[in-house]
């Protein structure tokens, strides 16, 4: 059935043309004309056998994505302790105390933030206020993990030096504990879905760690979980069967109605600011050793094999680069072996790589709201080397591609706080940070979204109730949806 979406409001300035429009889709959800009804939203409607919603002067927008999520653990996370509030390891030992004595079993907290800790993680302070019951706390970053002794034994890490895990032994960890029965982790993604679709996001690319995401993703299509488009990316593992199938980057996957396509490579290439461990030039504060700058995952001649094994047939490139170190390598990886794809984060970067980064054709794939998050640690970690961190408006006037994203659960699945943050370089009534790499608020929008409110286009659209071109940060943050589309298909409606 064909579809009137009336009295919808363009955002911007539309002069003497007026903003309120009618929309028509037709039955294969694509956008058949755009009736300039002037500037009043009383229903003026030609005659039409078209449904008709009502959108009372609501502004209408291009469907949302978030270009980077590892969805199964976000919404797995959403039943975990949050810890996030914790500001030492002192802290953290009481809230946990406190926890074991009025709750049964293990703990599984997330989003503790160790950057600025004087005193380092360790299973011996767990272990004074836990006893034989298992905690495993995951940072925020999903870089680290601080267990106690039940949890390095539980885990299979007894005998470790300290409880505190990064990288590689970390990720292990949060696989074990996000192993979860299908049925049990498609119930939360079903949830973590319909929540997405309320703050009107259409599609999303899905880089769960350890997982083969086509097959979960056409298993939750096929049990009606529609809510949303998916890329479903791959790890390293899985590289000879995603050759083997002849599966290539943007291909369609079968008896999914086209809400599933086959996405990029992921390759993790270091760490994250907050767990010390993200890749850089200089050394952290206070820190020794091989790892004082960081740790870098994979060397560069083993990035370039792997990357033009994977372009070669057509697969695209995700690489996970966060220091400045490692957005170099990255840059060199992509140059050598001329692939396409994206750096995922490129958070830190030096001044030549910011430009060089948005010269090379490689997809910038941000997440704003770290730079919220980030900052505090980055001004003591970073000092004197963050002036080209989360470098948005350097990229851009480069002729760089920006795609913005949440790193969910890293930060809430929401593309309007990364909206919101990318164009002021605040949060919480704070100064803007680096306000000389803010950008418009258009800007912002094109790097969240992937289609146009135009003839042609598929409707993948969103009704919100204030203007996002003309908003305030508080506004833009909290934006509220009353709408969301796919291809004129209502995936969430409170009109």
């Amino acid at each position: 059935m064909s579809l009137t979406i009336a009295n919808a409001r363009i955002p911007g300035d539309r002069g003497l043309l007026g903003s309120i429009v009618n929309i028509h889709i037709d039955n294969a959800g694509l956008i058949t004309d755009i009736e300039f009804v002037g500037g009043t939203t009383a229903i003026q409607l030609r005659d039409s056998e078209a449904d008709v919603i009502d959108a009372g002067g609501r502004f209408v927008i291009p469907g949302l994505w978030d270009a980077h999520t590892h969805f199964t653990n976000w919404a797995l996370t959403l039943t975990q302790v949050n810890v996030e509030h914790i500001g030492s390891t002192a802290q953290m030992a009481d809230f946990v105390g406190q926890w074991m004595r009025n709750n049964d079993g293990d703990m599984v907290g997330r989003d503790f933030r160790p950057s600025q800790w004087s005193v380092r993680p360790h299973f011996s302070i767990l272990d004074a206020v836990t006893g034989d019951r298992a905690v495993a706390l995951i940072s925020a970053d999903r870089h680290s993990v601080w267990l106690n002794t039940a949890g390095l034994k539980k885990y299979g890490y007894e005998g470790h030096a300290t409880g505190y895990l990064v990288e590689h032994d970390a990720f292990d960890v949060e696989v074990q504990i996000h192993a979860v029965d299908a049925a049990v982790g498609d119930d939360a993604v079903l949830e973590a879905s319909r929540q997405a679709a309320a703050r009107g996001v259409v599609g999303i690319v899905d880089l769960e760690f350890a997982a083969w995401t086509p097959d979960q993703w056409r298993r939750r299509i096929s049990n009606g979980n529609d809510f949303l488009r998916v890329e479903g990316c791959f790890y390293t593992p899985d590289l000879d069967r995603a050759i083997e199938a002849g599966l290539r980057t943007g291909d369609v996957i079968a008896s999914t109605g086209g809400l599933l396509r086959f996405g990029r490579h992921k390759i993790i290439t270091d760490g994250a600011m907050g767990s010390r461990t993200a890749y850089c030039h200089h050394p952290y504060p206070g820190m020794t050793g091989p790892d004082a700058h960081g740790v870098l995952n994979i060397p560069l001649s083993e990035l370039v094999a792997v990357m033009a094994k994977t372009w070669a047939v057509g697969i695209e490139m995700a690489v996970h680069a966060i220091g400045d170190h490692a957005n170099e390598i990255v840059l060199d990886a992509f140059a050598a072996t001329k692939a396409k794809g994206s750096v995922e984060h490129a958070q830190q970067l030096t001044a030549e790589d910011a430009v060089r980064l948005a010269k090379s054709g490689v997809i910038a794939s941000m997440q704003p709201e770290h730079a919220m998050d980030d900052r505090d640690g980055a001004e003591e970690l970073w000092a004197g080397h963050h002036d080209f961190t989360f470098a948005h408006r350097t990229i851009l006037d480069n002729g760089g591609v920006l795609q913005f994203g949440s790193d969910a659960p890293v930060a809430p699945l929401d593309p309007w706080f990364a909206i919101a943050s990318a164009v002021y370089r605040s949060r919480d009534g704070r100064e803007s940070w680096h306000p000389e790499q803010r950008i418009s608020a258009q800007e912002a929008l094109d790097a969240s979204t992937r289609t146009r409110v135009a003839v042609g286009e598929v409707a993948d659209l969103v009704l919100v109730d204030a203007d996002p071109l003309d908003a305030d940060v508080d506004t833009l943050r909290n934006m509220n949806v009353a709408a969301t589309f796919i291809a004129g298909r209502a995936t969430y409606n409170a009109l």
